[in-house]
């Protein structure tokens, strides 16, 4: 299994880029990840990733605990599917892109800056191997 964490968007504050990046070396000791800035007239997920999961970050998704979401990492891993994080700009989701997704995901009811959205989405998925391997982390 591989993540992929992509977002759309200059990453321009140096704090959350740090906090972002802290948490996806953490979560690479359980699996690859990458997490990179996409343009999306250039790139199409769904022929970049045919096989994965996509799950687009969007105020209109749904909620999911911290348990719930690691239910989602386990399953993809027992599958062996990759797992595909969007995170929009400025302006939200492509147009088009809500439609295809396999899930629509918010972090939370409340707005947020998007480069402190990654840190919280790195660190939920961090928090999830830690779920499913029993760390000592999610006390």
């Amino acid at each position: 299994m591989k993540i992929f964490l992509y977002y759309i968007g200059k990453a321009k504050d140096p704090h959350a880029n740090a906090l972002a990046a802290d948490y996806v070396k953490r979560t690479s000791h359980y699996c690859a990840i990458t997490m990179a800035e996409i343009r999306p007239e250039r790139v199409d997920l769904w022929e970049k990733h045919p096989t994965a999961r996509k799950i687009l970050l969007d105020p209109a998704g749904k909620t999911l605990d911290s348990p719930h979401f690691s239910r989602i990492i386990g399953d993809a891993g027992m599958h062996g599917h990759d797992l595909v994080f969007l995170i929009g700009g400025h302006d939200g989701l492509p147009p088009g892109w809500r439609t295809r997704a396999d899930t629509l995901l918010s972090l939370s009811a409340m707005t947020m800056p998007h480069e402190l959205a990654r840190a919280v989405l790195a660190e939920q998925i961090y928090r999830g191997f830690a779920i499913l391997n029993s760390h000592p982390y999610v006390r």
